[in-house]
């Protein structure tokens, strides 16, 4: 009886270790996605998981410089990531991208045909249009009693202390570069100069270097001037009737943000699954109306509400982004940015 009763227990013993290995052999595929923060509506993160019985990691930067590290140096497989423009073209160039197929992305016939073949990716081989928008000045109206239409009022000094600044090295030293009427893009030296010496004489107006913490800080009115990107400033101005939000006379950035897979993913198809569903006309309306950014999917536009479907500052005229420049990839310039923020934020 002993050695029957032993033999069914390892018996039983075997079916059980079996039965947990063959679960395992079942676990739901994984896809591993990179975006910025506040970038999406969980809900559709969900909505995704369920319909493709698949598990969503999902990880969040605040630069692209740090997005573009973390890819580099292949610490996690990423499958799908959120690049800017002047990002997937050093990514493109650098070989660390994979080329979508097109076929597994029907649904790109919904983007509007101003956001495909940029420069930054001719053809849209390696990225997909996600949301784009501006970058401009937002501002407190009970808290501002001047003019505000240039970069000029960031260096007022009636301010002092209520300036919000982006901790964006790219995109400081652009608004710099345009406050004195040179391209964002420029490569000249002595340019980059003046702007580093811009940006340190404004150091001790501003209070603070700030990423999406600005939302929380302009909404609770605890500073007067900030500079933002367009679609943060839809959302902070739907719960403060006081804030306003221009594009400076100077120009500034129109910007891009597309979808891309890594080199480092090790499920594509999926990816592309993934992609192909963040653009089906509702899924992306949900999206937009969540973070208040603006969609590059003409088709979900008749799904938003008409406060933001209307929007002048998510949906500028055309005669507004004439003056406005598309970051290019620095390139050999990469050390001196890094040179001059580093000698910014030095700064005492």
């Amino acid at each position: 009886m002993k050695r029957i009763f032993k033999a069914f227990v390892s018996l039983s013993l075997i079916l059980i270790i079996g039965a947990l290995f063959t679960g395992c052999g079942n676990s739901k595929p994984t896809i591993n996605v990179y975006n910025w923060g506040d970038y999406i509506d969980p809900d559709v993160i969900a909505e995704f998981e369920k319909e493709f019985n698949v598990k969503v990691n999902y990880d969040t930067f605040a630069t692209n410089e740090d997005m573009y590290v973390s890819i580099k140096k292949g610490g996690t497989s990423y499958d799908v990531a959120f690049p800017s423009d002047y990002m997937i073209e050093r990514m493109i160039n650098e070989g660390l991208l994979e080329k979508i197929n097109k076929d597994n992305i029907p649904n790109l016939k919904n983007i509007d045909d101003r956001f495909l073949d940029l420069e930054f990716d001719p053809n849209n081989e390696y990225s997909v249009p996600y949301m784009w928008g501006t970058v401009g000045i937002i501002y407190n109206k009970t808290m501002v009693d001047d003019v505000v239409d240039s970069w000029d009022i960031l260096w007022n000094e009636k301010y002092s202390g209520q300036i919000l600044m982006l901790d964006s090295q790219r995109d400081s030293i652009g608004i710099a570069l345009k406050k004195l009427d040179y391209s964002m893009n420029t490569r000249n030296m002595e340019e980059l100069e003046k702007a580093k010496e811009e940006l340190i004489k404004q150091k001790p107006l501003v209070y603070a270097y700030v990423g999406d913490e600005v939302k929380d800080l302009m909404i609770a009115e605890e500073a007067a001037l900030a500079v933002v990107w367009s679609g943060d400033a839809v959302a902070m101005m739907r719960q403060n009737d006081n804030l306003e939000y221009v594009i400076p006379k100077e120009g500034s950035n129109l910007w891009f943000d597309n979808m891309v897979i890594p080199k480092t993913s090790k499920n594509k198809e999926l990816a592309e699954a993934f992609i192909n569903f963040m653009n089906r006309p509702e899924i992306a309306a949900k999206n937009t109306d969540y973070i208040g950014y603006s969609t590059a999917n003409y088709e979900a536009l008749q799904y938003l509400p008409e406060d933001i479907a209307s929007s002048k500052v998510a949906y500028p005229d055309d005669h507004e982004l004439e003056n406005l420049e598309i970051f290019k990839d620095p390139k050999d310039f990469l050390k001196v940015y890094d040179e001059i923020w580093l000698e910014i934020k030095a700064q005492r």
